[in-house]
């Protein structure tokens, strides 16, 4: 990189939730601009008020605080190059236009809805190449490059609406470079001659967009290949107004899991994972979205799997804290095309958070499920729970499933096992059993191991018989770690009355 100053921007619309492809937009953009000592900058393009969502800006903002995505310059930080909303700036952009319309790149247009109509029709019906308008069409319209100046003045004085449009220059080649996706030609008889000033006196996105990044100073524009068909009107643009214009990089797009196109809403309710990052409760049908937040995903590992949606290290290590995907990251080494999410992946990264996570503070999280069910255990009981469960869960909520049997006795037995395991001789072994466990002063693990196993081989009975007998009675199920391991965290006493227990129940 040169010594030009990094500056880039994530400048979403409030206009819903905002989707992962969204993060990982604002996440390829951080990761570069930490990369290279820049600034990541928050931008609301709110022009549209019309598709404005009440609650999507704070949701936005709230996304990326939990993502671990840091805003240098936005709505709530500030900085000497706000506003950071699109509304707040529209005094702004007005001037420009004006500007492009002296310089001779852009004229007022005057048609009305149904003569652009007519318009549309008369290209389709004529099978023109470009059947919009554009330097083909724009001197059979009504605008300031057909109209003589005091008819013109005429219109505007009298009120009536108008738009601006930009003048794209005939049968020209442009070129220009993608980081990401090379060499692009384009030739501009393809391009119609897109509106820059709308009617209601706000920008289009198209203008708003390029005099923001302009006087924000933005180095680099990181955004979704949704946006590569604009990329020449920007460019020219930026040409018309004799600006220097950033570099462009294109990511691919995230594909849904099975079959074609990008991965939506609906593929998650169909398959059940979450496409949101938080929870999202739609404000005008109040249905509910899940987010990655609230079914148990931890932030690390969200992000780890939004890194890999396009980009790869070039190395075989797949998790990566924030630091080391910094360290690591580079717009060279993303790909160009759609990358598949894979919610089976997702759910892999956060086991391998979960089990990185010491056992305190996985303790004090699983506290939490705990208390729900209504049990207050020992923040040390739980840290040896969470330490012999872990490895089999993929969310703190999973360890329920994988540990209640430390915190409730069974009082029932699985059908299944008990036909399976609980032999003739099974109870007056687990008795025998029993008055070996009572003797052992020392009740840790390996000591327990070692005395049961040399009593087994003493006694010449099957251990397998002997340990699932064992396992049904302390657990309920064949299920669950190591035995030993198990039983030195519950105790000689409470081990004892379960086995005293099942052998009630499940009897000779």
């Amino acid at each position: 990189m040169d010594n030009k100053k990094i500056r880039v921007r994530f400048a979403p619309s409030p206009t819903g939730p905002l989707h992962i492809g969204g993060v990982r937009t604002a996440l390829y953009n951080y990761l570069f601009a930490k990369r290279n000592n820049g600034k990541f900058i928050l931008r609301i393009e709110d022009t549209d008020q019309k598709r404005y969502v009440a609650g999507a800006e704070q949701y936005i903002m709230e996304s990326l605080k939990w993502s671990g995505i840091e805003v240098d310059e936005g709505l709530e930080q500030g900085g000497e190059y706000g506003p950071y909303r699109q509304s707040e700036r529209k005094e702004i952009y007005k001037k420009y236009a004006e500007q492009l319309i002296e310089s001779g790149n852009a004229y007022y247009a005057f048609d009305t809805p149904e003569e652009l109509e007519t318009l549309r029709n008369k290209l389709e019906s004529e099978k023109a190449a470009n059947k919009s308008y554009s330097a083909s069409s724009r001197m059979q319209m009504k605008n300031s490059l057909t109209l003589p100046e005091e008819e013109m003045k005429r219109i505007i004085d009298a009120g009536e609406p108008y738009v601006i449009r930009f003048k794209m220059p005939e049968n020209e080649k442009i070129s220009f470079t993608d980081i990401i996706r090379g060499e692009i030609e384009v030739n501009t008889s393809t391009l119609d001659d897109k509106v820059l000033f709308k009617s209601d006196g706000m920008p289009t996105y198209h203008l708003a967009n390029i005099v923001d990044d302009h006087l924000m100073e933005i180095s680099h524009v990181i955004r979704g290949e949704e946006w590569l068909p604009s990329l020449p009107l920007h460019i020219m643009l930026y040409r018309a107004f004799g600006w220097e214009s950033p570099e462009f990089a294109h990511m691919p797009l995230t594909l849904k899991p099975d079959g074609k196109g990008k991965l939506s809403k609906r593929d998650g309710d169909r398959l059940g994972f979450p496409v949101f990052p938080l929870e999202w409760k739609n404000p005008q049908t109040n249905e509910i979205s899940s987010g990655y937040r609230e079914s148990g995903y931890f932030p690390e590992a969200f992000i780890n799997i939004l890194a890999f949606l396009g980009w790869n290290p070039g190395t075989e290590q797949e998790v990566f804290s924030m630091d080391e995907l910094i360290e690591a990251f580079s717009l060279e080494r993303v790909g160009k095309s759609g990358s598949r999410f894979d919610p089976e992946k997702a759910k892999w990264y956060n086991h391998q958070y979960l089990i990185k996570k010491n056992n305190e503070e996985l303790a004090e999280l699983y506290q939490s499920v705990l208390r729900e069910k209504g049990i207050n255990a020992e923040i040390q009981y739980v840290e040896k729970v969470v330490g012999l469960t872990k490895e089999r869960a993929n969310f703190v909520n999973d360890l329920w499933e994988q540990s209640a049997f430390f915190f409730v006795a069974p009082d029932s037995y699985d059908a299944k096992a008990v036909k399976k395991r609980w032999k003739a001789q099974s109870f007056d072994q687990m008795q025998e059993l029993s008055r070996v466990l009572e003797n052992i002063a020392e009740f840790n693990s390996e000591n327990i191991e070692r005395i049961v196993k040399d009593w087994i081989q003493k006694n010449e009975y099957s251990m397998g018989a002997v340990m699932n007998a064992f396992r049904l009675l302390i657990v309920g199920a064949l299920s669950g770690p190591h035995l030993f391991d198990l039983i030195s965290v519950l105790g000689k006493e409470e081990s004892l009355q379960r086995i005293e227990k099942g052998m009630e129940i499940l009897g000779k």
